[in-house]
């Protein structure tokens, strides 16, 4: 018999899986539902202490190969929203410096006549 506790560590591990698959435009949604699972994993966590049963042990090292799954998806996610951020930051300052293009010149140094 395998604990309650494995089973819903495996159950959030699968919704984490299935939330990395999903559109851009439902992004603050996943990212509110995956913080969900984790913090539910972080719960059970406590519950999953030796002996096991050899049973659980063949479970565990599914959840294992599962867990790096997860890791690798994970990243992977981050890094697509990191690489987003940085997209739209660079936006931000090239529309900044068609508006301004002057703004960002370098006077270190020079002599800058205000008069005309």
């Amino acid at each position: 018999m395998i604990r309650p506790a494995l089973l819903a560590w495996r159950e959030a591990t699968e919704t984490l899986l299935a939330l990395t698959y999903t559109e851009e435009e439902k992004r603050d949604e996943t990212i509110a539902r995956i913080e969900e699972c984790l913090d539910i994993r972080e719960k059970v966590q406590v519950d999953i202490a030796a002996p096991f049963t050899p049973e659980e042990e063949a479970f565990g090292k599914e959840l294992v190969a599962m867990e790096a799954d997860v890791q690798k998806k994970l990243a992977s996610l981050s890094k697509r929203i990191r690489l987003d951020i940085s997209q739209s930051q660079s936006k931000k300052d090239h529309m900044k410096n068609y508006v301004n293009p002057y703004s960002n010149v370098a006077r270190d140094g020079t002599f800058y006549d205000t008069k005309q």
